[in-house]
Order: C-alpha cells, then structure tokens, then sequence
C-alpha cells in the first residue's frame, strides 16, 4: 500500500484530495489544527487514515510530527502540502500579514525541506505544492498573499531542479496553481470562474497522477496565466 501526507486535510483540497488517495488504496497520514475535522475522516476511513493535530506555523513542532509520521509509515511516496491561509488586507494590518508570511512562507518552506530532504535520502518520492494563480503577478489588496504563492512557485521551482542532481531520477515536484475554488479560501465577492471543489480536486488529482510539473486549476485559466505573463504592471494598477 503507498502512503502519503496531507499537510491541511481538515477542510477544502485537502479534505477532498485525501478522500480521493483513499479511494486509491493509499495509507494517508492528515494534520491540521483542527483535531475535530481530522478525527471525523478518520471515523469514515479508520483502516487507511493516521492522524496528526498540527499547526504549520510552529515549525519546531511541525518537523517533531513530519518526523513522527515517517518512523511509523517507514517511508512516504506522495506529501501534499495544503496548508494556507490568505485574506484581503487592503489597509495592511500586520496581523494578517505576518499570519500570511508564518503559515504560507516560514511554515511551507520548512515542510518543502523536510519532504525534499527525505525523498533525497529515500531516492524516490513526489512533492506537491498547492500555490495559486496569485503567484503570477502582484495585487493591492492582498499584498501578503499574493507575495506569499509567488514565493512559493519559486521555491517549488528550486526544489525542482535540485532533483537533477539526484541518481535516481525519481523524485518529483508538482506546483498546483488554483484559480479561484469555491472553498473558505476564496477571496472578495463576485469572483470570477469560481471553480466547484469537486471539479476542481478530480483535476489536480489527475495532474499528481501523471506527476505534471505545473498544472492551472480549472484548465482554462492556463490562458490567464498565459495573460497576466504578458499584461505591463500599469494595466494591472489600473485594474486591480
């Protein structure tokens, strides 16, 4: 049986990408904050799930858990990293920003490492990172997240051609970028193309399927990536 790790499974992708790694015979470790949500998968799916309350935030005791959760699987073929949080902060309040950057900078970036670092040793392993169509471009009423997926695209990135230099070739990194999902993330009202969680979790789960390097979530928003790439920062000022 394969396992992996859902790091933020108590509630939207994450939830509904663990619903569908059990539907394939995986044994899934979820963590999240909120122990209720994670106790009540493991209820519905009590042979195939592991349970591991976390905050990402708290890096210390994010890598005692990773860690926690290896030493029991023995090894791990697929981590998911779904943890994150965004709000609309037009009046940049440092509250919200620095939750952004400790959740979706410091926090993602410590479990990137630990996930590279144990595929490096194991020679084999696959990386997914749920980052955004944000990370494109910049935007003025939510500086902080915005900044915070295009970090993370880079990183993904970095980690990507760092598996270059691993023997087996076997390691790899997928960057899922969302448009706009109908989950708790959403940002602002009227939003455009709102995805369905549904629709939205089949397609990134066939991307992790067939290891895509980037996959745009619904498909269609390829062609806004492919815009927001060419649009000149003053039409997006003017826009935004």
């Amino acid at each position: 049986m394969k396992k992996a790790i859902v790091f933020g499974a108590t509630s939207g992708i994450g939830k509904a990408l663990t619903e569908l790694l059990i539907k394939d015979n995986y044994q899934v470790a979820i963590t999240g904050r909120r122990l209720e949500k994670l106790e009540a998968l493991k209820d519905a799916y009590p042979e195939q799930i592991l349970v591991k309350q976390n905050d990402i935030q708290q890096v210390e005791e994010l890598e005692k858990v990773f860690h926690e959760i290896v030493e029991e699987f023995g090894s791990v073929d697929l981590i998911i990293q779904s943890s994150g949080v965004g709000s609309v902060n037009s009046k940049l309040e440092w509250e919200i920003e620095n939750e952004t950057i400790q959740t979706n900078v410091v926090g993602v970036t410590k479990l990137y490492d630990l996930a590279y670092n144990l595929f490096r040793e194991q020679e084999f392993g696959h990386l997914v990172g749920i980052s955004s169509i944000a990370s494109l471009r910049g935007n003025r009423a939510a500086p902080s997240y915005f900044a915070s997926k295009a970090y993370q695209k880079a990183y993904l990135e970095s980690l990507y051609i760092k598996t270059k230099s691993i023997k087996s070739k076997k390691v790899f990194i997928t960057d899922i970028r969302p448009g706009f999902v109908d989950t708790a993330m959403a940002l602002g009202d009227g939003i455009f193309w709102m995805v369905p969680l549904e629709k939205a979790t089949k397609q990134i789960y066939t991307a992790i399927k067939k290891r895509r390097r980037v996959a745009y979530i619904s498909k269609r928003w390829r062609l806004i990536a492919w815009v927001l790439k060419l649009v000149p920062s003053w039409m997006l000022k003017m826009a935004t």
